[in-house]
């Protein structure tokens, strides 16, 4: 193992947000946490592949997004997982004692479960992970512009979804 990887201060320093990421595709805490286990052995097994990668992060979030791809087409869940999406409530979020906020924390969860899963990792990195389009495009191994409007997309579409929860609350 090369001299300077460091696989501790790798999991300390990004697990966390992996365990978000992955979460937000595989809307399962098991699935999620079987992908995180796969992307520290990778890892493990291959350091000189890190070593090559400019962001740390962006290197971590492509081999966790590969990772969940393969397990998801593995066992052939992609249906299953979007049957579940409109009625599992997996919270990115944190609790909260305020009722009003859970309660949009819990709509904005359902909003997001009902978009497609290259929607919710291009509006995860850019909003909780702060990318720009081009570190998602180099992330997802996509265009600039395809990430630009998956997030387009995606923001019409929570605003149609999350439009009745703002109307009752007026």
């Amino acid at each position: 193992m090369p001299a300077d990887f460091d696989l501790e201060r790798l999991y300390d320093a990004h697990a966390q947000a992996l365990f978000g990421y992955i979460l937000n595709l595989t809307r399962d805490e098991e699935d999620t946490l079987e992908v995180l286990q796969e992307v520290f052995i990778k890892l493990a097994r291959h350091p000189a592949a890190f070593l090559a990668a400019r962001d740390e992060r962006a290197f971590l979030i492509s081999l966790a997004h590969n990772v969940a791809i393969d397990l998801i087409r593995r066992r052939g869940t992609r249906s299953k997982y979007h049957a579940r999406f409109g009625v599992e409530q997996v919270s990115p979020f944190a609790p909260s004692p305020d009722p009003d906020e859970a309660a949009f924390r819990n709509e904005l969860s359902a909003a997001l479960a009902k978009l497609p899963p290259e929607q919710r990792a291009v509006v995860h990195l850019k909003l909780w992970e702060r990318f720009t389009f081009d570190q998602i495009a180099e992330t997802l191994d996509i265009p600039a512009n395809t990430a630009a409007s998956r997030y387009r997309y995606c923001l019409d579409k929570l605003r149609d979804l999350l439009r009745p929860f703002y109307e009752e609350i007026k």
